[in-house]
């Protein structure tokens, strides 16, 4: 799998290139610049780019803007965005209307190796990733405009979190210890609630709970 990685700090793009090689991941570039991260996207067309947000040249948000100007002009690369500090906007902006193959997770993340590969891997193939913090604050937030979310049992509001982080059926229900079955019963429900349009699409399921949340 090829991966293009756009890190300012040279201490940690040499550890992200590492621990993502060790993984079995062919880094073919690692660069400091998010212009530069554009460009060279588009040069190899990687599976997928990894990214801080703050990037040079302005050192706020121009990594997530390469993000998704990559997202755009090449709508085959996958984009996992990295930040230091959880901001639900940008996770929010970063879906925009297409939630497959993009992940948003804290830079603390990286630490459980096996985790952050594994959510590589799942990005790369298609799949949506959203750190549980995150997920977290929306589902807090959202809770204050949306009295539906207060009619959501303790337990349809964990598995309602684990389908914003894009978890499959399979994986929810791992999870919290429960059935594929029971798992089916609670999103139903929440569906209902939400009034959510019930798909089997994971992707779009996944971008119905984010924009509902969202508001």
């Amino acid at each position: 799998m090829r991966v293009v990685i756009g890190q300012a700090e040279a201490l940690l793009r040499a550890g992200l290139t590492h621990v993502m090689q060790a993984a079995g991941f062919d880094v073919v570039a690692a660069v400091a610049d998010a212009h530069e991260l554009v460009r060279t996207a588009g040069e190899h067309v990687p599976d997928i780019v990894v990214t801080d947000i703050r990037m040079p040249p302005d050192h706020e948000d121009a990594g997530l803007r390469a993000a998704m100007e990559i997202r755009r002009e090449h709508p085959e690369i996958a984009v996992l965005v990295l930040s230091q500090h959880l901001q639900r906007a940008y996770a929010v902006e970063l879906l925009g209307t297409r939630s497959s193959g993009v992940g948003y997770l804290l830079k603390q993340r990286i630490a459980d190796i096996d985790g952050f590969t594994d959510d590589v891997r799942r990005i790369a193939a298609g799949g949506t990733v959203l750190d549980p913090e995150v997920v977290s604050l929306m589902v807090s937030r959202a809770r204050g405009h949306h009295d539906a979310l207060d009619r959501l049992t303790p337990r349809q509001r964990q598995v309602l979190a684990l389908m914003s982080e894009g978890r499959t059926n399979a994986s929810i229900a791992r999870t919290l210890s429960i059935t594929e079955r029971a798992v089916v019963r609670h999103t139903s429900r929440i569906y209902d609630e939400l009034d959510l349009a019930l798909s089997d699409d994971d992707h779009r399921r996944v971008l119905a709970v984010i924009r509902y949340l969202s508001f």
